[in-house]
């Protein structure tokens, strides 16, 4: 290809993608490919993000600038090889925020992970500069809509649950984690790995806010629904009260997901194979805490039937019927 023709092929790409997140650096990536190592500095002059998880946009006219769901294969892979190459923070933060935009499309969640963005992505996740890390993550939860997705980000389940376990309390980063991990635990497939973070889970709900109870609760109640995981469950670590969650004056979605992650757990114990494991509990073990006396929570819980909601009234009367048997 001559170079006129070089230069008017990047031309008509630089349109194309115009407003996507891959702009300027499409034109300067094919217009330098010739060369072996280019900067992504260089080559990312700028980057047009979109928020997070954005759907996908009304018709637009022929003059308006085009979505993440515009990008083509090719365009996303010359993204993830300056992300897997560049040193620069700014570069890859904006790199991230553009792939996140892309992979809320479920077109583009065969061809990201084609190209190995998803082992690139989550290399990330081991970076130091916290909105990278967090870039990473809410990256990868767009792509966590995707089973088959999931069997590669499963790899990185440990780092992700350390890093809701060591990151800033309602951070950005903790916050990206437990929205990522919600997804994952939607099936039961990867929920042995989560095992041992239980207890910093339960102690989310007490000293997270209003979002990271919200969270949290979304990925305990996917545990409460595998009944393998009940004992691992009830024999964790748990903070000293959690009858708070059942306070009628608490926000009604943390209350409804309060309730039924205990009425899972309580049908769960009323299953045969639980019986004989109900002594090996600690004291400081979620089953002694919540459920040693049925009395007390029923006691908790009851109050809530006269609410007006009637999830609420479905929830608790689940946890009732079950502590009476």
């Amino acid at each position: 290809m001559s170079p006129a023709e070089r230069v008017t092929v990047a031309r008509s790409l630089l349109a194309l993608a115009l407003g996507t997140g891959v702009c300027y650096c499409v034109y300067r990536a094919l217009y330098a490919g010739r060369k072996k190592h280019v900067s992504g500095g260089r080559i990312l002059d700028r980057v047009t993000g979109m928020p997070v998880n954005s759907r996908r946009p009304e018709a637009q006219s022929e003059n308006s600038p085009k979505s993440a769901g515009d990008l083509e294969s090719h365009h996303l892979e010359k993204l993830l090889q300056i992300l897997s190459s560049s040193s620069i923070p700014s570069t890859q933060e904006q790199i991230l925020v553009t792939l996140c935009n892309s992979a809320a499309f479920s077109v583009n969640h065969d061809i990201i992970r084609n190209f190995d963005g998803i082992h690139i992505i989550g290399g990330l996740l081991s970076h130091s500069n916290p909105k990278i890390k967090a870039g990473a993550l809410n990256a990868l939860n767009n792509l966590s809509m995707n089973l088959t997705n999931q069997e590669q980000i499963q790899a990185f389940l440990n780092d992700i649950l350390k890093d809701i376990k060591e990151s800033t309390l309602n951070s950005e980063v903790q916050l990206a984690g437990l929205r990522l991990v919600v997804n994952m635990s939607i099936t039961n497939n990867y929920h042995k790995k989560m095992e041992d973070s239980i207890p910093s889970l339960l102690g989310l709900l007490k000293e997270g806010n209003y979002t990271t109870k919200i969270h949290t609760l979304k990925v305990l109640v996917n545990l409460s629904a595998n009944p393998l995981m009940t004992t691992h469950l009830l024999a964790s670590k748990a903070p000293a009260s959690l009858t708070f969650l059942f306070d009628s004056s608490i926000n009604m979605d943390v209350l409804i997901r309060a309730l039924t992650f205990a009425a899972n757990l309580s049908e769960n114990m009323n299953r045969e194979q639980q019986y004989n494991k109900q002594c090996d509990y600690k004291e400081d073990s979620l089953y002694a805490i919540m459920f040693k006396d049925p009395a007390l929570l029923q006691g908790n819980i009851a109050p809530l039937l006269l609410l007006p909601d009637t999830e609420v009234k479905e929830q608790a009367n689940r946890c009732i019927k079950r502590l009476k048997n």
